[in-house]
């Protein structure tokens, strides 16, 4: 099987597996527990959190552990909201849906919410979210990365409007991180979502990064855990296992930057040259390098991912979290993309373990899938497949 869908979940590197496995097995103790197995797990969490702030260039006591980016999204989210005076909000119209939901939500509690639109390429332009604030903004949420087209956004630009108007910034890394180097210290972000799954950790585990002095209330109360913000016994193992992740990604990741560049690079170039009435969707420069998302004209996206399954190749025509839903791309729609165009599209995201091999094979499936499609499109006619 070729697997192309790492902006979906990435493969849990082996190096990760082990550092898991104690605390499966002997090191089993509760964190809060005072006696030396405790002690042991909450000496393994402390560490973990030193190695996730690391990658973002935080300090440790910035981090709190959460069950992955829709959590993280939404503590920064009601947590801001809910100790602000401010029933406003700020965020993009092609966020995912773990942002998206949640401000609807407010919407409901008669907040009002600000949709920024993007260009052509997924772009959001600062002067737009300037032009929204209010006197009642009481937040601003700008994805760092699409999790669709790839389009990195100009966060380091908004973040300093909103220090300017002294409003809470928070930006849904979990696409970005690890994918290209990110600096909350240099970018000027209050508040930043991770998830492990998407840097080769395991499932249900991530972070929020919480700039000191920024005042957030917790969602889920309990027994204190995490000063207090995320109360729950925690996820030791998987825990450890996303402290490795980031200390992996970390160390590798200039190589990897390499790696991804090099192989959508090929994917592209080949696609693009070999399949007529093709397009390369989001910004052409300021994008994740592991990201590359097409329309084939007089193709229906489904069709195409099912065919390349038959293939043994895993690709998705966008977020995983919502494909099941059966909706069109609100970011496609958002982008200016006609029904055609949002239908036709396709994602395929590279990880560490993708080779040149495997995507010289991909593209030669989908010269075959597409042309056998196109044959029994109803577009036949209109673009003389």
């Amino acid at each position: 099987m070729i697997y192309l869908d790492n902006a979906a979940s990435t493969p849990v590197h082996d190096i990760v597996i082990q550092e898991m496995i104690p605390y499966f097995k002997e090191q089993y103790g509760n964190p809060s527990s005072i006696h030396k197995y405790g002690r042991l797990a909450n000496v393994a969490i402390q560490n973990a959190r030193k190695q996730i702030a690391a990658l973002i260039n935080a300090t440790p006591e910035e981090i709190f552990l959460t069950s992955g980016g829709t959590e993280s999204n939404n503590t920064a989210i009601h947590g801001i909201t809910a100790q602000s005076k401010g029933r406003h909000v700020i965020t993009s119209a092609i966020e995912h849906d773990a942002i998206l939901e949640p401000c609807k939500l407010l919407e409901k509690q008669d907040y009002r919410v600000s949709y920024i639109p993007v260009d052509k390429y997924g772009m959001v332009n600062p002067d737009d979210v300037r032009k929204e604030i209010t006197t009642d903004t009481s937040l601003i949420t700008i994805m760092y990365a699409n999790n669709e087209v790839g389009t990195v956004q100009p966060i380091k630009e908004i973040a300093t409007i909103a220090q300017e108007k002294n409003i809470p910034f928070h930006t849904d890394a979990v696409q970005a991180v690890g994918k290209i180097p990110i600096d909350v210290k240099i970018d000027g972000v209050d508040l930043l979502s991770v998830s492990s799954h998407k840097i080769n950790g395991p499932k249900g585990v991530g972070a929020l990064y919480i700039r000191k002095g920024v005042k957030i209330s917790p969602l889920i109360l309990g027994g204190g855990q995490e000063k207090g913000l995320r109360s729950g016994t925690e996820n030791v193992a998987s825990i450890v296992g996303f402290g490795t992740a980031c200390r992996l990604a970390k160390d590798n990741l200039s190589q990897n930057m390499v790696h991804f560049k090099n192989l959508t690079t090929k994917l592209s170039n080949r696609i693009l040259s070999e399949i007529p009435d093709t397009t390369l969707n989001g910004h052409p420069e300021k994008r994740i390098t592991n990201n590359a998302h097409f329309t084939f004209l007089g193709v229906n996206g489904e069709d195409l991912i099912i065919k390349l399954d038959e293939h043994k190749i895993a690709a998705s025509t966008g977020s995983a979290c919502s494909v099941r839903i059966q909706k069109a791309s609100h970011v496609l729609k958002a982008m200016g993309f006609s029904h055609e165009q949002i239908t036709g599209s396709l994602r395929l995201t590279v990880g560490i373990t993708n080779t040149e091999t495997e995507i010289d094979e991909t593209v030669n499936v989908l010269k075959q899938v597409v042309k056998e499609l196109r044959a029994v499109s109803p577009y036949k006619s209109k673009y003389n497949f």
